[in-house]
């Protein structure tokens, strides 16, 4: 019995130390008053004034007027990302987006969002594509580069 509860233990451990290394467990860094909406991005984007700027931390910049800056979980775009956001204001109106999987899998945003709020900026937004940028964006008929 007590050989039982002890294999039943280490099963448990182990899982429970396999959830707490695992990407797809990773809190969320930004709170819900941070999302913007692909339908806001949208109008604003159609209005022509005031646009944030756009930064694609992801695969591909689709989203007009956005600054292709490639999956920041690699180094050398990371690093690229840090150089453009450091020539802005702090108080800049800036928009990031992935889009390449749901975010609780996502590899960019996550550090993308902890460099901001590293360097105490104070008006930065998310997009809020919880599946990917196809079903989010695209597929809903949002401007799109080719």
């Amino acid at each position: 019995m007590n050989k039982y509860f002890f294999i039943n233990g280490l099963v448990l451990l182990m899982l429970l130390v396999s959830c707490k290394n695992s990407p797809a467990q990773n809190p969320e860094n930004w709170t819900k008053s941070q999302l913007i909406e692909p339908s806001t991005l949208a109008t604003i984007i159609a209005g022509d004034k005031d646009l944030p700027i756009i930064f694609s931390i992801g695969p591909g910049a689709v989203i007009p007027n956005s600054i292709d800056i490639g999956m920041v979980k690699d180094e050398e775009n990371m690093t690229k990302f840090k150089d453009q956001v450091s020539k802005l204001q702090k108080s800049a109106n800036i928009v990031l987006y992935c889009g390449c999987c749901p975010f609780d899998h996502c590899p960019n945003v996550r550090p993308a969002i902890a460099f901001l709020k590293s360097q105490n900026f104070t008006n930065y937004h998310l997009l809020n594509l919880p599946h990917n940028l196809k079903t989010d964006w695209i597929a809903k008929g949002y401007p799109s580069v080719n």
